[in-house]
């Protein structure tokens, strides 16, 4: 199976866990995406929370029905991608640049579902560079915060101003990301809560004590991880 062919199974079978009548989270990325058709596909009676403007235009032209956060009430499941999955299911979210939206969903969520391609699952956490959504306003200021936690904890990177084409990244919120390329990350429950006490952080892209299990499409079919 390709990396394509996993995530799309994993999408698949994540939608099978959604029933009718449930209000769901869709996720955002390219896995996220394919369970959204997928779900998409079932015809369910259902509502739908998205976590990004692009997962809302991919929800709406699929004829879903979507609500916002603050009128959706209970969340029943959200399902979305990681860019890395640690041990626990610790998990690094951010590459999209949604991190703060999903989050939020998480949080109103009563069960929560990572969907993935084998690629994600390294063996030591922090591969992948951890996303951090600031505020753009002294946004270099802040970066300098964060740098210096970083230094605290001994990892010895600074956080490097995402960028595209068209110059800094911003997020659906407006806000900008720093990403901090750690390597490892042996402490994510001390990084996370230095992180968040900084002012201008906005949030990172640590998801930690959240996911209840992971549907890992690899090439010899799909894996269940728990926490």
């Amino acid at each position: 199976m390709t990396a394509q062919d996993q995530k799309r199974a994993a999408g698949r079978a994540a939608a099978e866990m959604v029933e009718t009548g449930m209000t769901v989270g869709l996720g955002s990325g390219s896995t996220a995406a394919l369970f959204v058709e997928a779900l998409a596909a079932r015809r369910l009676a259902i509502r739908s929370v998205a976590t990004s403007e692009a997962t809302a235009a991919l929800a709406v032209s699929l004829g879903m029905t979507l609500v916002g956060l603050d009128d959706a009430g209970r969340i029943d499941l959200t399902i979305d991608g990681a860019d890395e999955i640690g041990p626990g299911l610790a998990l690094i979210k951010g590459g999209g640049a949604a991190l703060l939206r999903e989050k939020l969903v998480w949080e109103a969520s009563a069960r929560r579902v990572v969907i993935a391609d084998a690629a994600k699952t390294p063996g030591r956490f922090g591969r992948f560079p951890l996303p951090i959504e600031v505020v753009a306003f002294g946004h270099k200021t802040t970066a300098a915060r964060i740098d210096g936690v970083l230094s605290d904890l001994d990892i010895a990177v600074r956080g490097v101003l995402r960028q595209s084409g068209a110059g800094p990244v911003r997020t659906d919120g407006g806000n900008l990301i720093y990403d901090a390329a750690c390597g490892a990350i042996d402490d994510p429950a001390s990084l996370a809560k230095a992180l968040k006490g900084l002012t201008g952080v906005v949030e990172h892209g640590l998801f930690l004590g959240l996911a209840e299990r992971a549907l890992i499409g690899t090439p010899n079919g799909l894996l269940t991880l728990y926490p």
